[in-house]
């Protein structure tokens, strides 16, 4: 099975922001050693308790640190962006990291309407813009794109070797359609969408058209997991992000907290019951029981490969759970 990891930087309630910058590092150089295939970050904006705003620059010190795995954005988050900047900025990454960079890019707004605001005065205009600026973006990748003036040409300097990967991670059928449309891969977000996936990816693969004559659809399933020794040691660590998340969703923001802490959070039935119905959207468990899930959602999904977040209060339990799925699940 092929493996991957998306990182989205969590500051724990023990922890400074560079303390989870650089526990990404280590994550990264960990996820190399176990055999993942790629190491995306995450771009998030005015979010308490996740350090990563600008995955670009996460990803050349990342890049610095590792000598093989792929890595990439999950995602740039597009409609903020001139195509030309981001196709220049990971130009520039895949002639440093050559044949290692993937540009994974997305169209939400990921951080509050006030962060939405200061990084684009337009950018509801931006989002229905976006078909127009992912060709604009694979356009400067294939150093393609066409100037108004016939004469001139405008590349996105400097040209790598082998070009960036460019991937459109979405949650939708709308999304699917233009991964499709473009001939782009597609990474679909089960971790955080209710839509039926089996039937969006489904629609992706229907639907691919080649944008080179060697082109062929490509799909990742991302997934929430956490994996330990034991089922109820797994269940303990998973409650620091599931309490994390409905502090969220209630503004309390903050950071991920202990399994302590976390244990101690007064809960009403409906959250009891809110924070089951989340569970069941995540692997939790002993090696055993998650590879038997992964393997289930990879013949459902038809994925080439399962990209895994995982969030823990402990930046060492992290790294022991997916080195505990990577001992069970990865081909060597």
């Amino acid at each position: 099975m092929k493996l991957s990891i998306l990182d989205q930087s969590p500051i724990s309630s023990n922890q400074t922001a560079k303390e989870a910058l650089e526990a990404s590092v280590k994550l990264a150089q960990a996820g190399e050693t176990f055999g993942y295939t790629r190491f995306w970050m995450a771009e998030h904006h005015d979010l308490p308790g996740l350090a990563c705003p600008a995955p670009e620059v996460m990803l050349s010190y990342i890049g610095s640190q590792t000598h093989h795995i792929r890595i990439g954005s999950g995602a740039v988050l597009l409609p903020h962006y001139k195509p030309y900047k981001v196709a220049e900025m990971f130009n520039l990454l895949a002639t440093l990291f050559q044949g290692r960079i993937d540009l994974g890019i997305g169209r939400a707004p990921g951080g509050s309407a006030e962060a939405t605001n200061v990084l684009n005065d337009h950018f509801l205009e931006s989002v229905w813009k976006m078909p127009d600026l992912v060709k604009e973006l694979l356009d400067f990748l294939d150093d393609e794109f066409k100037t108004d003036n016939a004469y001139a040409k405008l590349s996105a300097s400097p040209i790598p070797v082998t070009s960036p990967t460019p991937w459109l991670l979405g949650t939708s059928k709308k999304s699917a359609s233009l991964a499709a449309k473009n001939g782009m891969a597609y990474a679909f977000g089960q971790f955080m969408s209710d839509e039926n996936g089996e039937e969006i990816i489904r629609h992706y693969l229907d639907s691919f058209q080649p944008r080179k004559p060697s082109g062929r659809p490509h799909v990742i399933l991302t997934v929430s997991a956490i994996c330990a020794e034991t089922n109820e040691k797994a269940n303990d660590l998973a409650l620091s992000s599931l309490i994390w998340g409905l502090q969220k969703s209630k503004g309390e923001g903050g950071f991920v907290p202990s399994i302590h802490d976390a244990k101690r959070y007064s809960l009403s039935e409906l959250e009891k019951n809110e924070l089951e119905k989340k569970k069941r959207n995540m692997i939790i468990g002993d090696p055993v029981e998650v590879k038997e899930k992964l393997q289930v959602l990879q013949t459902t999904y038809q994925a080439e490969e399962i990209m895994i977040v995982t969030i823990t209060f402990d930046p060492k339990e992290k790294i022991r759970s997916y080195e505990l799925i990577a001992q069970g699940c990865i081909d060597k």
